[in-house]
């Protein structure tokens, strides 16, 4: 590394990691902490007043995602490189967040071990990908992770998804992430559709306006949608499991409708459902299992970014939790 500082940006909305990443930094004398951010209008806005010599980026930002922070970074700070720090393990939503221009990036539970090597490759000219996206050809070249081993390609995304599962132990942290998911939907002038209970429906309303959203002028323009989560189950559920033709079609036409609402450069839909967790309180684990795949499906055929909520009082057997976890690109627990 070079004598001068390097002058980093910090980017990510969850306090205790950013701290974490600061401290981390600022145990080496060459590098220097000149900001931080936790969205990702602010990381665009910042990467310009300060041009720093690194930027390191979360994908799930509020306002604006991640990646396409990086895409506008590149165009007003084109000297700032890059490192992706998220605990997406996603290897598409990797190579769509590399795409961008940037020069590493490092799995958040491997980052204790990997963000300084990570640092210093990307300072050094070379890409960085974590330990645990080896065997992905996510540069299109060789990677420079620890293992470089088994390379398989894969067909990128033209978006980046996100399919997300959050376990809430307590409604209280449930509402916090639901209302966090949503209301930055609804801030960047993006639509939002809501599948819950009527209880939680109700009690996202109040929440929502106290985040600073008017939530009358949303629900007016079609960028609120609010779906009963029992009935929107009945109207693809045959003899006990999702069918497959019937949920793309039903919730493809309200996605449809609510993407042409949203006002927003690039238009995105951000969907919350509760549907999941009725069927599993219900004792039916495979319709849930199957309804996830379902949900992964979804992504592919529309610009949507998916939040499932699971309030789990006692215990989920840990097979099917492994299996739910497996569907998602991200695991929130609380």
């Amino acid at each position: 590394m070079r004598r001068s500082p390097i002058r980093i940006v910090v980017v990510e909305d969850y306090e205790p990691y950013r701290l974490f990443v600061c401290s981390t930094l600022q145990k080496q004398s060459e590098l220097q902490v000149i900001g931080v951010a936790d969205d990702g209008l602010e990381a665009v806005r910042m990467a310009q007043q300060l041009e720093p010599d690194l930027i390191l980026l979360d994908i799930g930002l509020p306002t604006l995602n991640g990646i396409e922070a990086a895409r506008r970074i590149q165009r007003v700070s084109p000297k700032s490189r890059i490192v992706f720090v998220s605990e997406n393990r996603s290897p598409e939503i990797a190579w769509e967040a590399l795409n961008t221009g940037a020069g590493g990036y490092v799995v958040k539970s491997d980052a204790a071990n990997e963000l300084l090597p990570a640092v210093k490759a990307i300072l050094e000219g070379r890409r960085f990908v974590s330990s645990s996206l080896a065997g992905h050809n996510l540069t299109g070249r060789q990677s420079y992770g620890p293992n470089q081993n088994n390379v398989i390609p894969f067909r990128p995304l033209l978006y980046a998804r996100h399919h997300e599962v959050g376990f809430y132990s307590d409604d209280r942290y449930f509402l916090d992430e639901v209302i966090r998911f949503i209301g930055a939907a609804l801030k960047a002038g993006n639509a939002v559709i809501v599948a819950a209970t009527e209880s939680h429906r109700e009690g996202f309303i109040p929440r929502l306006q106290a985040y600073g959203l008017d939530i009358g002028a949303a629900i007016e323009q079609g960028r609120y949608i609010a779906l009963d989560a029992d009935e929107t189950l009945s109207a693809f559920m045959v003899n006990g499991m999702p069918d497959r033709g019937r949920f793309l079609e039903v919730l493809g036409d309200v996605i449809v409708a609510a993407a042409q609402a949203a006002d927003a450069e690039y238009p995105r839909v951000s969907v919350f459902g509760e549907c999941v967790h009725l069927l599993w309180s219900k004792g039916n684990p495979e319709a849930v299992i199957q309804m996830e795949k379902l949900g992964n499906q979804l992504t592919k055929i529309h610009n949507v970014d998916i939040l499932c909520g699971y309030s789990v009082q006692g215990r989920m057997e840990d097979e099917i939790f492994q299996r739910i976890c497996a569907e998602h690109s991200a695991v929130h627990i609380r």
